[in-house]
Order: structure tokens, then sequence, then C-alpha cells
């Protein structure tokens, strides 16, 4: 079984195999701390943004991924909120302390979802509502912060203006919803739109932070936290133009 299939831009039939991308990934296997962009040594800041009614598998999937290959490999990673620190209190009630958030410490924002069924329980909806979150994304995004929405985060996201006009992907319940609002909306695990990446629904978020520990940091720190979290890739990572280095 291929363990990545990485499918090319619309411009390359849907099936097609990427080898460049593969062929990237080696070369930096050959040199663990280097990553994509010149980052040296200087290690992948990542902050996974938590709320109230999130799901606790679009935290804890990605955050497990970037802690794991921490512990070899160039990679900071924290739980943050979209304003103040402040405990939050989960989909299935595990309460977890987060920091406040500064965009300007990361280089990649984890943006999970969670109660997107619930228009009137905490949740996505919630959070848009507040206004606080989406304007933050908004203005990291524009800093040039890379975003890696998750499940129903993806609605988020749309709230703050990042998927009009892009392509991605989300939850299956939720793919009208996004479409509605402008998205280009593809049924596929992992979407890499450059600075804008989308995972589908709740476990895909694990394979959306493999994917990105092997574009940023290479193919060792990707391969590295498989083995340790006994997790295989599974279905496609579309990438499109904007993706392409």
């Amino acid at each position: 079984m291929e363990r990545r299939r990485l499918l090319q831009s619309s411009a390359v039939a849907v099936g097609a195999l990427s080898t460049t991308r593969l062929a990237a990934g080696a070369a930096h296997a050959a040199a663990p701390g280097g990553s994509r962009g010149g980052r040296g040594e200087a290690p992948l800041r990542v902050h996974v943004v938590t709320f109230d009614g999130v799901e606790e598998l679009d935290v804890f999937g990605p955050f497990e991924v970037f802690s794991v290959a921490a512990r070899a490999h160039p990679v900071t990673v924290k739980l943050v909120t979209g304003g103040e620190a402040a405990e939050v209190t989960y989909s299935f009630g595990t309460k977890v302390a987060a920091a406040a958030w500064s965009p300007h410490d990361a280089d990649l924002v984890v943006v999970p979802g969670g109660g997107f069924g619930r228009r009137d329980g905490p949740g996505v909806w919630a959070e848009i509502g507040k206004g606080e979150l989406p304007s933050a994304l908004h203005a990291a995004h524009e800093a040039g912060v890379t975003v890696l929405g998750i499940c129903t985060g993806v609605i988020v996201l749309s709230a703050a203006g990042l998927t009009a006009g892009r392509t991605c992907t989300t939850h299956h319940l939720a793919r009208s919803y996004l479409a509605q609002q402008g998205a280009r909306v593809v049924d596929q695990r992992v979407v890499d739109d450059g600075d804008l990446v989308t995972a589908g629904g709740v476990s895909s978020g694990i394979d959306g932070a493999l994917w990105l520990l092997e574009r940023e940091l290479g193919s060792a720190a990707a391969t590295y936290t498989e083995s340790i979290v006994e997790f295989e890739r599974r279905g496609t990572v579309l990438r499109t133009p904007a993706a392409t280095p």
C-alpha cells in the first residue's frame, strides 16, 4: 500500500503520484535540523488553539504529533486560547489550562473544530459569534503565519475570511456550508494550499500534522513521529499550485 500518495494540482491528473515532494523530503532527511524556507536551526513554533466545546481528538491528535516530534527535532508546541489564558472545557468534558495566544510567536497555528451541530452551545459557532478568534486568525495569517484547519475548525477560518476562493476540505457534514461561503471544497483527507492547510474530520488532523512535519522539517521528522505514535497515514494530500515551493 502506498503510504503517501501526494496528488498534484488541477494541472495534473488527480491520480498522478508526486515524486517531487518525496524527493524533497529525502533531501531534508539528510539534515533533520533543516527545513523549508530557510528556517535553519530555528524551531517550528506550533500553537494549537483551544476553546470551550472543542473536540478532544482535533486538539490532542496534532498536539501529540508535534510534541513527539519535538523530542528529536526542532519543534515547540503549546495550547493557547484566542484571547487571555483560561481553563477550557472540551466537547466531552476534558478541562485544560491554555495560555494566551501571541500570534507573532507562532509559525503554525492549528485550529480544531467542535460543536458544528450545536448552534446554541459551546463550539465553533460561539467562537464565531464572539469574533475575537476569527479576528486574531485573520491578523496572524496576514502576518505570514501558516494555518492548519482541522474538521469544523475550517468553519472558523471561513469566518476569518481565509477560505473564500481557496481549495480546502472539512468534515463531510460541513462541506456544503463551507462551499456556500465561497470555498472550493474537495473530497480529500488533507489539502495543502500553501499557507492554508486543511484536514477533514477529527482523526484527519493527525495526517495534517504529519504532513506539515514532512513539509517543514523533512521526511525524517515525519517518519520518526509516525513510528513512535504507531500511526500510518491514509488517504491523500492534495497539493495546489499555491503549495508548490
